[in-house]
């Protein structure tokens, strides 16, 4: 498998976590902060929220035409690798 491959599997993989992750910490206080507002519709909101930020990260890190696996873990993470991988 090529390099860009496992880059956009693990991306992929990654921005689903964040969505989830992002969504489903945000149904309970929806409910009970925001009743009108139907849950699902919050935890969508959050989701796209966490997920663009993401992106917005990955873009930053790629304008110089590339873009590495610590790079990559630094838009996930929101701070830089310390094990200087950059393969």
């Amino acid at each position: 498998m090529t390099s860009t491959m496992k880059k956009a599997q693990d991306i992929f993989g990654r921005i689903v976590a964040v969505f989830l992750t992002s969504a489903l910490g945000i149904v309970s206080g929806a409910a009970i902060l925001a009743p009108e507002i139907s849950v699902w519709k919050s935890a969508m909101l959050a989701g796209f929220a966490a997920v663009a930020d993401v992106v917005q990260r990955l873009a930053k890190a790629s304008l110089d035409g590339s873009l590495t696996f610590a790079e990559i873990n630094e838009a996930f993470t929101g701070k830089p690798s310390t094990k200087g991988d950059s393969k």
